[in-house]
Formats: C-alpha cells, structure tokens, sequence
C-alpha cells in the first residue's frame, strides 16, 4: 500500500502519495515533523530531520505538484511553479533533488503560505 502523507502549512493541507524509495522511506520514518516554511519562488522548502544522500535518478527540474528531498541542505521542497532558476515554463530546483512524492489535488494551493509559517508532516490515514 502507497504511504500517504499530510502537509499542513498554515491554511493549505494537501496529501502527498509517497514513492518507494530510500529517501522517501527515511522521510516516513522520521515522521512526523514540524518546521517553518522558507520560500523561492514558487517553491516552499524547510530542513528535516534526515540526511540521504542523492539518488541515480536526482535531477533538477521537477513536475509541477512533485515533492522531494535537497540533499545539500537537508531540506523538504513543495513545488507548485516557476522557481528563480527556472528557465521558460520548466520549474527547476536549485541543484539536483530526489523526488520522494506528488501532491493530491492542486499544488499551487501553497502559494498563500509565506516564510515562517509552520509547517507539518505527519502521516494521513
């Protein structure tokens, strides 16, 4: 069965269905977190609590509504559009990310949340 987890960011909630991978397994694991947003464009990241490595199949460009892990900063990123390295309508990361999940419903919900405020993951039933 595919683990699904919630993130709540003030007044967005979306369900993230998780991949099968080492990094998404580390992120379930260590579940749940709290945190504070930081945005760059549009993209929400924070630090956690996991430390992995990049995978064979990082990169950095992304799907709109993809979730991953920045292994340079230990960081969980919400893309939901275009970011300050973005070329043309590409939505790209700062380096190379793992992507450890896509959200349900409409990503570009995370565009009310601003930096500071508090962030959780936990599992959803």
């Amino acid at each position: 069965m595919q683990k699904r987890l919630r993130i709540r960011a003030g007044e967005a909630t979306s369900i993230a269905l998780l991949n099968d991978t080492p990094t998404a397994t580390a992120i379930w694991q260590a579940l749940p977190i709290e945190a504070r947003a930081s945005t760059w464009g549009d993209e929400i990241y924070f630090s956690i609590p996991v430390h992995q490595s990049v995978e064979s199949n990082a990169g950095d460009v992304v799907a709109l509504g993809d979730v991953a892990y920045w292994p340079p900063g230990n960081a969980f990123c919400i893309f939901f559009g275009p970011t300050p390295a973005s070329r043309g309508d590409e939505i790209r990361a700062a380096s190379a990310v793992n992507v450890v999940g896509r959200l349900e419903g409409d990503p570009t919900a995370f565009r009310q949340v601003t930096s500071g405020t508090p962030i959780v993951l936990e599992a959803a039933e």
